[in-house]
């Protein structure tokens, strides 16, 4: 499967946000947006006019990376919500709320997307019980995820379960912390999703 694997953090810089891609690494002092707080490159210190475009395309750049997507599959979920009834824009946002790997990483399961991404693709989560090893599996409301019974004794995954005492589960995912399972309460709304993004931008870019 073709994947990015050049260094995470240059892509924060492209974007001139953090897009929390590598952990806790994001939230200290070495953060390379907060150390270098413009775009990689030779010119990347250069001011540049950007046009109305590029204003899309960066946008539709940096929810692709957020969520860890390749060209073709951001297309694929882009035109699905297009069918979709309501707002095209929101209905994205859901879809891409609704991974596997994000509610992972959404029930402080990972430290971040990437690494949720590769626990499930290890096979350390089940889903109403059975195991489930594809990160952009779509859950539905009244799913339970649960980490295996067999994984809670990995270094990794208890270390992350000793953090969920000061984490927050967003409003429409339900965390027992002591169990390590999460169940899906109801779907994701516009507000559920915490994260400096116009999805508007990327419905008029693809629209051209």
């Amino acid at each position: 499967m073709a994947r990015y694997t050049g260094p995470v953090c240059r892509l924060c810089r492209r974007e001139g946000m953090k897009l929390y891609l590598k952990g806790d690494r994001c939230y200290s002092d070495k953060c390379s947006v907060t150390v270098r707080s413009y775009a990689p490159g030779q010119h990347g210190q250069s001011r540049k006019k950007v046009s109305e475009y590029g204003i899309q395309l960066r946008e539709k750049q940096k929810v692709r990376r957020i969520y860890g997507i390749l060209e073709k599959q951001f297309r694929i979920y882009f035109e699905k919500a297009d069918r979709q009834k309501g707002v095209t824009g929101e209905n994205l946002l859901r879809l891409l709320e609704r991974r596997l790997d994000n509610v992972a990483y959404r029930l402080g399961f990972a430290s971040s997307r990437v690494d949720a991404r590769q626990l499930v693709r290890h096979g350390h989560f089940t889903v109403n019980g059975r195991k489930v090893n594809i990160p952009s599996f779509l859950v539905k409301a009244g799913d339970m995820i649960a980490v295996k019974e067999k994984s809670k004794s990995s270094p990794k995954l208890q270390g992350y379960a000793q953090n969920l005492g000061s984490h927050n589960a967003p409003a429409w995912l339900d965390l027992d912390k002591p169990n390590l399972v999460g169940k899906v309460i109801a779907l994701p709304s516009r507000e559920d999703v915490d994260l400096e993004i116009n999805e508007q931008l990327i419905v008029e870019l693809y629209s051209r």
